[in-house]
């Protein structure tokens, strides 16, 4: 009898008609719990007033409405910024640092890419503080001692606007360019080496090999770059919650998730903050979406 039962759990398993769907299942039922319930959750709760577990009144667009204010126009433009100035900093570079890294003229390579890395496995929170402290608004913070000598008088970084949206971009530089290399590292080693000397039989120069080899083969990398950065521009909240706990000054470094983070965890509001979370989703989905499109990702192509 026992000997039956595991003969019918093989076939089971091993049938072409039933196993394709029990391995599928794991991702189907957590793609269900843990994205499509909560995103179908959220929808619901912005609509509603939640006063607590079981007290939820509809107020219709309500907290869509309340998002009118100053406080989310400025989350919205310090979180645009930052996506902007990291996208503007966190490709290029780290392409032409690849090429380097990626020459065969270039000595110890494993060294520089070691170092460039190490930044990407250390702790935001850890990284966050350590910056807070070079960066401190006393006379004997690090940067500001440096300045003392040159007998420039001591600056509030984290207290100044015009220094505030530095220190994050600053601060993502330090951080994610070692896995931003890593990536265009990957695409480069997969270029063919025929096409660059072809190229060099043709008289290429090196800008020139790097503009019409390079850049061309690396899109699909830069593609995958720019959308995930795109999502973590927007989504930015570690590094501005270890910088000053979500309260900088005249709203210096308030984020879109800052201020979803405020409105549902301080203040309670979660119809509010499930409101706020939706703008930031369909804000990321329609920039996405016009990127993907403007680099041809939807055309069909040729059979």
């Amino acid at each position: 009898m026992e000997k039956k039962q595991n003969t019918l759990v093989n076939k089971f398993f091993y049938s072409s008609k039933y196993a394709p769907y029990v391995f599928v299942l794991p991702f189907i039922l957590s793609f269900f719990i843990f994205f499509f319930y909560p995103i179908i959750s959220t929808c619901i709760m912005s609509f509603q007033d939640v006063a607590g577990v079981g007290q939820n009144k509809f107020i219709g667009l309500k907290n869509y409405k309340d998002l009118l204010n100053v406080h989310f126009y400025t989350a919205i433009w310090n979180s645009v910024r930052y996506c902007f100035w990291t996208l503007l900093l966190l490709i290029p570079i780290p392409i032409v640092l690849a090429v380097f890294l990626n020459s065969k003229a270039l000595v110890a390579k494993k060294f520089f890419r070691a170092t460039l890395f190490m930044p990407a496995i250390t702790s935001v929170v850890v990284a966050g503080i350590v910056f807070r402290l070079i960066f401190g608004e006393t006379p004997g913070a690090p940067l500001n001692t440096l300045l003392g000598v040159f007998g420039i008088s001591p600056v509030e970084w984290l207290r100044n606007e015009n220094t505030a949206m530095p220190l994050l971009v600053l601060l993502a530089m330090w951080r994610w360019t070692g896995i931003n290399i890593i990536y265009f590292l990957s695409g480069l080693q997969n270029i063919p080496t025929e096409l660059y000397e072809s190229a060099d039989i043709d008289g290429a120069s090196v800008f020139n090999k790097f503009r019409y080899v390079t850049i061309p083969l690396l899109k699909p990398i830069i593609i995958y770059v720019l959308t995930i950065s795109i999502y973590g521009g927007l989504s930015m909240f570690t590094e501005s919650f270890v910088f000053w706990s979500n309260h900088s000054q005249n709203d210096s470094g308030l984020t879109i998730v800052g201020y979803l983070y405020q409105q549902g965890f301080e203040n309670g509001n979660l119809g509010f903050a499930s409101a706020t979370g939706l703008v930031l989703l369909l804000i990321v989905i329609t920039l996405n979406l016009f990127q993907l499109k403007f680099f041809g990702m939807f055309k069909k192509e040729d059979a």
